[in-house]
């Protein structure tokens, strides 16, 4: 579990994917990323192969789902390779832009580096501004490197 001020993240359960079927609804989410809302079959077998794992000893998979005043809201994600984290946040059209994708993602970055994580990055579509605004306030910069066309941001624990 994870812990802010507002938010706690609870560690991915197959048993969430009905609640988190709901949060990730809208067809908008998936602007910026593709794919279309999920059912709660196709979220609970994605659970259940995330809890899974990838089934190679130097990358590990962690998933949380967010919650809110006892509301599952979104969800945020870290999968570690070596000593890098790639991250990423999703929250529900209903609860946007209320500083939660920061507060989460915030969230995660402190506990990674209280896990010794080196360095941290994640890819942001170059039109999703407010993917963007949280990478910069959680410390990440973006590089000039574009994969599957998104930029890869990105800071290590020098960096800070």
């Amino acid at each position: 579990m994870i812990a802010t001020d507002r938010l706690t993240m609870l560690p991915l359960k197959v048993e969430y994917a009905g609640a988190m079927a709901k949060v990730l609804a809208d067809p908008s989410l998936y602007t910026f990323t593709g794919g279309e809302p999920p059912t709660v079959e196709a979220l609970e077998a994605r659970y259940a192969r995330q809890l899974e794992g990838p089934g190679r000893e130097d990358e590990q998979w962690l998933n949380w789902v967010i919650q809110h005043d006892g509301d599952l809201i979104g969800y945020v994600q870290a999968t570690i390779t070596g000593g890098t984290a790639e991250i990423a946040w999703v929250i529900g059209t209903a609860w946007q832009g209320r500083g939660y994708a920061k507060e989460a993602a915030q969230g995660l970055v402190t506990w990674l580096r209280a896990q010794n994580v080196d360095r941290i990055i994640a890819h942001v579509h170059p039109d999703h501004t407010a993917s963007a605004a949280v990478a910069a306030a959680v410390g990440l910069t973006r590089t000039d490197v574009v994969e599957d066309g998104e930029y890869l941001w990105s800071t290590s624990r020098q960096a800070r």
